[in-house]
């Protein structure tokens, strides 16, 4: 628990005078009376590290006698026969290292004690209606109970201001599973390379990479799996995974794991029989070289745009040179005439989500922020020719994107997902390679 208590110590230590209420997250029904896998909240997550769902984190100001105070659901036998054993609030307080713990059904009487005497409450407004009438009730009350002196929070304050700045600079401890989580989803794309064959749908080579995940620890996905193959590849967000794969086309993964809640996200391109056509492999090394000028870029003081504008260079150049692309550079990165190729950014920050908190500029809201030791982000460049486009017939169809996670050390840029297989002559050693076996 000493992380979760660091956290809180930073947290309370920025907002001296303030409350701060950070509830967790509560079931969702998928339908009807069925419900959604619980995922814990991440902001509560990286607070307390309580697994549960309908609990409260509040935190109080400085001197306050209990200074971080756990609101949990309370032991019921006739419910942990169905779901599983509770904590309940001593479980809590006996585990989760903080000062006090109580039943959730305490919180709207014991809250109006705890906003009185303090000048702001941090809460995210907006996001649980019901609960926001909660907080603005026991604010009401803890104004009257001040009418003849004290004070009372007059303003509320979005806590993500403050806790997203620190979620964004990883500890050590937090790298560490997330080198964990990329070596476990190395493990998957690696499975499902070695399995692919012209002949099998994108929704068998799905189950083979997750099922690796899930056999090596993983406890799920970080975002739903996409295989896309032959012109699926040239949608960005492709999620149907149900299409044929052929040979002669290539095949898109875009899938990763989720360990101890943090996020892997990679992306792999390979072909399904194996070897790249002359055109595939030409926009796959313009790619390839793009990531490689991006990832270069992840450096201490660099701008964040600073990645994203390396490989961009680097795309539009390859383009020119395979003649998909017509006139300078210069011209080309004026006109944007590239978004027909290359649509999206190169990355974004990655942690406890996948698309991961922190702002991404300056405080004049145009400056692109410098890079920090800490700082975990997604290289991820792509060329997609899609059918309608006017070119050369060769290239259409051709999707190609590659994506690892990389941590921005003192020293430079650390590939935490290095080990899964990119190379063109190591993919086309590895694809098939359990197909090919079994023939034989």
């Amino acid at each position: 628990m000493q992380p979760f208590s660091d956290r809180r110590a930073r947290f309370a230590e920025a907002i001296p005078n303030a409350v701060a209420v950070i509830p967790g997250a509560a079931v969702r029904l998928r339908n009807n009376d069925a419900e959604y896998e619980f995922r814990q909240d991440s902001d509560f997550h990286y607070l307390t590290g309580f697994p549960e769902p309908d609990a409260i984190l509040v935190i109080l100001p400085k001197g306050a006698k209990e200074r971080s105070v756990l609101f949990v659901p309370p032991r019921d036998r006739a419910m942990e026969v169905w779901n599983g054993k509770r904590y309940g609030p001593e479980g809590a307080l006996a585990s989760f290292d903080v000062d006090a713990a109580y039943d959730i059904a305490e919180f709207d009487a014991r809250l109006p004690d705890y906003l009185t005497g303090a000048h702001t409450l941090y809460y995210r407004l907006g996001e649980d209606e019901r609960l926001d009438r909660r907080i603005q009730a026991a604010l009401a009350a803890a104004r009257v109970r001040v009418r003849r002196g004290g004070n009372a929070p007059q303003t509320i304050e979005e806590p993500g201001t403050l806790l997203h700045e620190m979620r964004l600079r990883k500890t050590p401890q937090e790298i560490e599973t997330m080198r964990r989580a990329c070596a476990i989803t190395r493990l998957g794309h690696v499975a499902g390379m070695r399995a692919t064959r012209p002949g099998m749908y994108e929704y068998e080579l799905e189950a083979i990479i997750e099922h690796a995940y899930h056999t090596n620890g993983a406890q799920d996905l970080a975002y739903p799996s996409i295989v896309a193959g032959g012109d699926n590849a040239t949608t960005l967000h492709y999620h149907a995974n149900r299409a044929l794969l052929h040979g002669g086309e290539l095949v898109l993964v875009d899938s990763g794991c989720e360990l101890d809640l943090y996020a892997s996200d990679v992306t792999r391109t390979w072909p399904v029989d194996g070897r790249f056509s002359a055109e595939q492999r030409a926009i796959y090394e313009i790619v390839l070289a793009a990531q490689k000028a991006g990832i270069a870029q992840v450096r201490p003081g660099n701008p964040f745009s600073a990645y994203h504008e390396a490989a961009l260079r680097t795309i539009v150049n390859g383009l020119l040179d395979i003649g998909l692309l017509n006139g300078t550079l210069d011209e080309n990165l004026e006109s944007k005439k590239y978004k027909d190729y290359f649509m999206h950014r190169t990355g974004h920050w990655i942690g406890l989500d996948v698309h991961d908190v922190g702002h991404y500029l300056e405080s004049d809201g145009t400056t692109s922020r410098k890079l920090e030791p800490g700082m975990v982000v997604t290289v991820e460049p792509g060329i997609y020719v899609h059918r309608d486009l006017t070119c050369d017939e060769r290239f259409k169809g051709i999707g190609v994107r590659i994506e690892d996670d990389i941590l921005c050390t003192p020293s430079g840029p650390e590939n935490l997902s290095d080990a899964i297989p990119k190379e063109i002559a190591e993919i086309e050693s590895i694809v098939g390679a359990d197909a090919l076996a079994h023939a034989n």
